[in-house]
This record gives C-alpha cells, sequence and structure tokens, in this order.
C-alpha cells in the first residue's frame, strides 16, 4: 500500500472522529476541522491511488516492450531472410510515402 494512501485514509477516519467529537459537544469549529480533515485525506488517498495505477500502469508497458523485444530477437535470430525482407518493405513502404508527388 502506497504511503499516500495510508496517510490520506488515516487522516480521514481522525477527521470523522474529530467530526463526531464537534458534534457530540456542539463545537461547530471541531466539526469544520473534521470535515476538512476528511476532505484532505480523501483528497490523499485518491492521488495514492492514482500513483499506484500508474505504477502498475507503466510496469506493464515494460513487460510489453521485454516481451516484444524478445520476439523480434527471436525472429532475427531464427530467420534471418525473412527479418531482412520485412525490414526492406517496411523501408520501401516508408520511402514511397514521404515522396513528393
Amino acid at each position: 500500500m502506497d504511503e499516500h494512501r495510508a496517510t490520506g485514509t488515516a487522516r480521514q477516519v481522525g477527521g470523522k472522529i474529530e467530526e463526531g467529537f464537534g458534534r457530540a459537544t456542539g463545537d461547530t469549529s471541531s466539526q469544520i476541522r473534521g470535515v476538512l480533515d476528511q476532505a484532505q485525506g480523501n483528497a490523499e488517498k485518491l492521488y495514492g491511488e492514482a500513483k499506484q495505477a500508474a505504477s502498475e500502469a507503466a510496469q506493464g508497458v515494460r513487460t510489453a516492450a521485454v516481451s516484444f523485444e524478445d520476439m523480434v530477437r527471436t525472429t532475427i535470430e531464427q530467420r534471418p531472410y525473412t527479418a531482412a525482407a520485412i525490414a526492406l518493405g517496411i523501408g520501401w513502404l516508408l520511402g514511397r510515402t514521404h515522396r513528393p508527388l
């Protein structure tokens, strides 16, 4: 669990307690501080969740890139003539697309 998620959750819980205490004692200042702490905790928790989701997405991209690199390397090593023909075809297509009309 990300530290921001843990801190945000703790701040939310503390805010709920403070808000409840303010309601019980009739102290509107404590209630307002409690609500603000809950909002800050929620924002920090959401930041932690977004940070974790981005980290997981980046790891997925890295894994896919390594897998693609392994596939290309294996193809080049096992079928060099096919790889050369594909490279020539791609080069030819790129050359055709950049030709002036």
